[in-house]
């Protein structure tokens, strides 16, 4: 009999990213109310995230708003944003790092099985670095705990790679 698998992973499309950046420039300098603000949006130096800057939280959260209406458009998943860090107000200027959250650490993924091991107890999951790998010997079962895990409401985005 044979065994089918794939993977969930916690990842970001790099490509998409980008469209999400030039999309959210270009919507800010048409806006009025941005017009002679420090409003901006840049990409950090590791390419890793955003550095949003404006003149106060309104501006910044204003700011995000486009970017998560942004990501949306492109169907990705806004939970990629970790908006942990704090603002940073300095100079009449409020700024704030907003990294991407990429990769599933041991907690994410002890979630991930503890949840399909409860509910499907068909499916074997086993973690493998920064992936949860989930094998059956049904495509149904497999398929069952594809929507399971997307019904589930995980604070980090959730990916579905590798299926064989």
């Amino acid at each position: 009999m044979a065994t089918f698998s794939f993977d969930i992973a916690s990842e970001y499309d790099k490509a998409e990213m980008n469209n999400v950046f030039a999309a959210a420039e270009r919507e800010m300098s048409n806006r009025y109310d941005f017009k002679n603000t420090p409003a901006a949006i840049e990409w950090m130096s590791d390419k890793a995230g955003f550095k949003i800057t404006g003149n106060s939280e309104w501006q910044i959260t204003s700011i995000i708003d486009i970017v998560r209406k942004n990501l949306a458009n492109r169907n990705q998943s806004s939970k990629t944003l970790d908006l942990s860090k704090p603002l940073v107000e300095s100079n009449l200027k409020t700024t704030q790092e907003v990294p991407f959250i990429a990769g599933l650490d041991q907690d994410k993924a002890k979630q991930i099985t503890k949840l399909l091991r409860e509910e499907l107890p068909k499916a074997k999951t086993a973690i493998q670095g920064d992936v949860v790998r989930v094998t059956s010997g049904s495509k149904d079962d497999l398929q069952k705990a594809m929507q399971l895990v997307s019904g589930a409401d995980f604070d980090f985005p959730v990916n579905y790679t590798n299926y064989r």
